[in-house]
């Protein structure tokens, strides 16, 4: 059964089980923990840094962004976590999870690099002759 809403506990250390419905932060470690929100029960990591997951506290509530693809499950869910509410996100098919894979991989790559942001690929190494949607992906990936 999936869920709509959420609620956090911060940590020092993941418990052995993580318990359903609940997101567990470790600002020690910059990571956070949650079981699958689509019932599935696999346990997802989140990494905070630069180049993967950031988190917001404001005080009652706590976000994660970007988006969760567990493009590595079998339920490959997609959901964002904002506020204690979960929002289902689109379905990715193979062509797109790829894609934002390798886009990811060469941000990060020129990231640890030190290369400056606009150096940043915004499109994939071979683009269709004509913008389509996998084009304007990649433009909305890179924020412009």
């Amino acid at each position: 059964m999936s869920r709509a809403a959420y609620s956090h506990k911060f940590v020092k250390a993941f418990p052995d089980k993580l318990d359903d419905g609940i997101l567990y932060v470790s600002v020690e470690f910059g990571t956070a923990a949650h079981r699958c929100f689509c019932g599935c029960g696999s346990e997802v990591y989140t990494r905070f840094s630069p180049r993967d997951w950031s988190m917001k506290f404001n005080g009652e509530t706590v976000s994660i962004s970007p988006s969760i693809g567990n493009w590595s499950f079998a339920c490959q869910s997609h959901y964002i976590l904002d506020g204690g509410r979960v929002h289902w996100a689109d379905r990715w098919s193979r062509e797109r999870i790829e894609l934002g894979r390798l886009l990811d991989r060469e941000r990060k790559d020129l990231h640890y690099k030190g290369e400056p942001p606009a150096s940043i690929p915004t499109q994939p190494k071979a683009e269709p002759a004509r913008p389509g949607l996998l084009a304007r992906f990649a433009r909305w990936l890179a924020g412009k």
